[in-house]
Order: C-alpha cells, then structure tokens, then sequence
C-alpha cells in the first residue's frame, strides 16, 4: 500500500485532482467528506461542536450551520484552534478505518485540506501539492463561488503560506492554467504513484 497525502490551497484544485485519481483506480480518503459525517445530526462530534460554541451555530433543523461557524472560526485563531482539536481526532479516528479496508496493493490518497497547517507530512510515504498562485485562488474563490473577497482573503489567510506547503511537497501539480491544462498533469502523477507503489506504469 502506498499512502499519499494531498493537499493544496482553498481555490487551487485539489478536489478535482482528487476526483481525476479517484477515476483512476485511487482509494480516496476525503478528509473534508468525513469532517462533515463526524458532525451529522446526533453525532458526539455535534455535540461537542455545540458545547463549545452554543446552539447559534445550528440551523433550525438542529444541523451544523457552517457558514455561521465559518463566520466565528475564521475570524479568531483561538477558536479555529477549539474547533480543529474536536474534529480532527474523529477524522483521524475515521481516515485509519478507510485506509485499512482498502487493498493491500492499493494507492490510497488522503485528500487533506490541512496538511501543511497541522504537520502531517511524515504520515504519508509521499505528499502531493496542488499548487495555485494566490491571484488564482483569489479569482475562482470570487468568480466561481461567490465569496466576498474579504472572506477569500481571510480563508486564505487562515491556511499555510504557498511556500509553507511547497517545502513539503514530493510531487507538485501546477494548477495555475485552464482545466484542460491539469488532467495531463494528474495521470503522469498517477503513472508515478503506480511505480512507486510497485504496481507498474
């Protein structure tokens, strides 16, 4: 087994990346998928959420209003630092699980949002890094998802640096250009993967 890490800046690619290896034959475990089942209604996970921040942070249905902790998290470091030390031990819990179901021959790629922030580089045998020019990210954060700019600038503010990340990249995926300019880009990564994990080109 060959596990990858992959990460990348808000805005650079990373889920596409990750969705292009998935199409290939990856086992993609999906950090920010299971940060959201850890916090499902009547999860300890949501309880916990709830016991730290107060009930504002629900929708009326008793779910997890993200944009409303989004809105808390993001705009103080120190409650960014409460939030991640109740979620990340149950993504961790549960990333372990996904990973030791998979083959023993397989490429399992760890889609991580965070890596870089919370030093997690020396868990993977490699780290992948989606790598996009902040002016980029900027521009498909505004464009593409409709976030203000001051909230695109304050998410980004919030994650490692592009150097940061790329000091502890073993393989980079410029995700500067246009769509069609990646997929190229992501099977030669995966030839590779192959060849490392002994499974041929």
């Amino acid at each position: 087994m060959l596990k990858v890490g992959l990460t990348g800046g808000i805005g650079a690619g990373k889920s596409e990346v990750s969705r292009l290896l998935a199409s290939y034959g990856a086992v993609v475990v999906d950090a920010d998928k299971i940060a959201r089942e850890v916090v499902e209604p009547g999860s300890p996970g949501l309880d916990a959420v709830v016991a730290a921040f107060g009930k504002d942070v629900l929708t009326a249905d008793g779910a997890l209003d993200r944009p409303a902790l989004g809105a808390i998290v993001f705009a103080d470091p120190e409650k960014l630092k409460v939030l991640n030390a109740i979620v990340h031990p149950l993504v961790g819990a549960r990333s372990a699980e996904l990973e030791q179901a998979a083959a023993s021959d397989a490429v399992v790629v760890h889609d991580v949002p965070l890596l870089t922030e919370n030093a997690l580089a020396p868990l993977y045998d490699l780290v992948v890094v989606v790598d996009a020019s902040p002016e980029t990210q900027l521009d498909r954060l505004v464009r593409l998802r409709g976030t203000t700019e001051a909230d695109a600038r304050g998410r980004m503010a919030a994650q490692a640096t592009r150097e940061q990340r790329l000091a502890v990249a073993d393989l980079v995926i410029d995700n500067d250009g246009p769509l069609e300019a990646l997929e190229p880009q992501v099977r030669k990564v995966w030839q590779e993967l192959r060849e490392r994990a002994g499974l041929g080109s």
